[in-house]
């Protein structure tokens, strides 16, 4: 599995700071952890950068390249800051995180995407914003996909599409939509790739049982045929899974995805806390904070 790191971002109180004061170490420092831990891609998230998006940009690109080798996620709603990003891009071949499916976006990147033969995030978010359920995920998927490919002429494997991770703690029937999108996907799809914003899972619940969620979240997606995920650079148990380095707790999920009995007292701490998590990401549950201690 690929994987995208996610930590160099502008809502970071060190790494924002040190974007908006232009301040090269901490973020070339940060880039090369992202590197040693085996990141395929880093991503830049300067957010919306208003007026300064554009230059920033165009500083930013360089100065990571300064010292690591690896393509990077340009992670930015301004497009005058993506199209910055892409001509200063020099080391593989860049990734555009996001292309919404909206026409407007679309209009304005799509032309960039294939002129900078670059990879883009398809976000399956539409004009109404957050699809409902895996059909109008599949709508979506489709608009995007045949704009691409058939005016722009880009191919299905530069396309990496987002079906759009939503917090446990909040939506758990979108997770589960997202899921059969999943099954789906390559029969709409043939031949793109898939991603997700994955932390995105464990955002709300306390800091300290993010890093079970996001890695529960993994396994199930995993098992669903997802390519790359966008991820917490740090979180090395997470990278081991996406590695494949953890095939028995990876087959404990699966057996709460099918509905297996599993005897609880046979398990280790963390086989049962594996358990628990995927029990409360599938909705066999329901969420609260204490999921682990019940």
């Amino acid at each position: 599995m690929k994987l995208i790191g996610e930590n160099l971002n502008i809502m970071s109180n060190i790494y924002g700071k040190a974007l908006k004061e232009k301040n090269a170490k901490p973020l070339q420092e940060l880039a090369i952890q992202q590197a040693e831990a085996g990141m395929d891609w880093i991503d830049l998230n300067i957010g919306p950068a208003g007026k300064i998006g554009e230059e920033l940009m165009a500083w930013l690109v360089p100065v990571v390249h300064e010292v690591v080798d690896l393509p990077l996620s340009l992670d930015t709603s301004n497009i005058k800051a993506i199209a910055a990003g892409l001509k200063a891009h020099k080391k593989g071949r860049p990734l555009i995180n996001s292309i919404m499916v909206r026409p407007e976006r679309m209009e304005a990147l799509l032309p960039l995407a294939k002129e900078y033969d670059a990879d883009f995030v398809a976000l399956l978010w539409g004009p109404e914003g957050m699809p409902r359920d895996e059909n109008e995920r599949g709508a979506l998927c489709s608009e995007i996909v045949y704009k691409a490919e058939g005016e722009f002429g880009i191919a299905p494997e530069r396309m990496y599409v987002d079906p759009i991770q939503t917090p446990v703690n909040v939506q758990q029937i979108q997770i589960m939509s997202v899921l059969e999108f999943m099954k789906m996907f390559q029969d709409i799809a043939p031949g793109c790739r898939s991603t997700i914003g994955l932390s995105n899972v464990s955002n709300g619940p306390p800091d300290h049982l993010r890093p079970i969620l996001n890695q529960v979240m993994l396994i199930i997606l995993k098992r669903h045929g997802l390519y790359s995920a966008i991820v917490d650079c740090f979180d090395k148990k997470l990278h081991e899974i996406a590695r494949g380095k953890h095939p028995e707790l990876e087959a404990l999920v699966h057996k709460v995805e099918d509905g297996e009995a599993i005897d609880m007292s046979s398990l280790s701490k963390e086989e049962a806390d594996y358990v628990k998590t995927a029990k409360v990401i599938l909705g066999h549950t329901l969420y609260s904070d204490s999921w682990l201690e019940v």
